[in-house]
């Protein structure tokens, strides 16, 4: 009885995984998950696993054209990257941070080394790509 209330335990703590959703990030969240930008001079990524910052706006058109493809790679990187949104209008700083001049703008994060960036709207396939190539190589 005891075996089978521990798995039940396990899989229950792996259910959020599952069903990952893209996050909503604001300046506080990124300092805590991702980089103190505020205390270090120099790349420093926090995060266990890769991930994907979306820099968008609410009356952007291609990111919302966008927004259901994240969700999507979300769902199926569950557990092997998460994949954070920042609205630009709300968060200017990590706008300003990532020099997002023009949006959508994702900062692919790997668990070490630098971030690349893919600039503007891209389909599915485009994400895929980086994310096999780049974040889970």
């Amino acid at each position: 009885m005891r075996k089978i209330i521990i798995s039940f335990a396990l899989l229950l703590s792996f259910l959020p995984l599952l069903a990952q959703e893209v996050v909503v990030m604001d300046k506080q969240m990124f300092i805590d998950k991702v980089c103190d930008y505020t205390q270090e001079k120099a790349w420093k990524y926090k995060g266990q696993l890769p991930a994907i910052i979306d820099l968008y706006a609410d009356w952007c058109g291609p990111c919302r054209r966008t927004a259901p493809i994240m969700q999507e790679l979300a769902k199926e990187y569950a557990g092997r990257i998460v994949i954070y949104k920042v609205n630009v209008d709300k968060e200017p700083e990590l706008a300003a941070l990532f020099g997002a001049t023009s949006i959508p703008l994702f900062v692919l994060i790997p668990r070490e080394g630098q971030p690349q960036f893919i600039r503007g709207a891209a389909d599915k396939d485009l994400y895929k790509k980086a994310i096999e190539e780049f974040l889970l190589k």
